[in-house]
């Protein structure tokens, strides 16, 4: 039997107007559009870009799928909007440990060197870091990806290094880059730096979902 906890379903940002909230099936549309638009930008990286597109009745299933997992203690899987519009996904995956969660995201190409992919991943952090049981995140992305690098660094997780591992999209060389951030050392963080206003330059995916 799960005893877990449900991941939380909404996080608001700092920055006005930018919310991470869970999937809708009345965002399958808007989802799918966005994934159409970013597809060539995020096929290298993102293994699962290779189903796309999806027809709409699967796109809905699937979210109803995410939000079942969800609710019986498994993974999230967000929307990133801002101002109401759908920049991105993002995600808390249990998947590394049971006191750990993974971080993945992805941004919309068209919002690029905003900085809102370093934010994103600041809020999935600070959530993640105030659940009880959970002492410690990890964001994971190939070797081959170093601008996704920027991300972690610029929060201050710590580089554990890197290991050998399947590749899954196109681009990947098949090594594991590994980078942590533990309860402790987030709080002990000024607000700024966990909220950092710019970020890495073309930095917009990381792991999965």
């Amino acid at each position: 039997m799960n005893d877990r906890s449900p991941l939380p379903e909404r996080i608001a940002g700092h920055q006005k107007g930018l919310l991470l909230r869970r999937w809708q099936t009345s965002d399958a549309e808007a989802l799918g559009r966005a994934l159409a638009e970013g597809s060539e930008h995020l096929r290298p990286w993102m293994a699962w870009v290779a189903d796309e597109p999806l027809p709409l009745d699967r796109r809905r299933a699937r979210i109803e799928e995410w939000e079942r997992d969800r609710a019986q203690g498994g993974d999230v899987l967000l929307g990133v909007f801002l101002d109401g519009q759908v920049t991105g996904g993002c995600g808390l995956h249990r998947r590394i440990a049971a006191d750990g969660l993974e971080i993945g995201y992805w941004i919309h190409p068209g919002h690029l060197r905003r900085g809102l992919a370093t934010r994103v991943a600041g809020l999935l952090t600070d959530a993640a870091l105030s659940l009880p049981g959970i002492t410690h995140v990890e964001i994971h992305h190939d070797k081959a990806n170093r601008a996704s690098a920027g991300v972690p660094r610029k929060l201050g997780f710590r580089w554990l290094g890197e290991a050998p591992d399947k590749p899954e999209a196109p681009a990947d060389l098949g090594i594991e880059w590994r980078w942590r951030m533990d309860r402790a050392s987030w709080q002990g963080r000024s607000s700024a730096d966990r909220a950092p206003g710019a970020g890495t330059a073309g930095v917009s995916l990381c792991g999965r979902p």
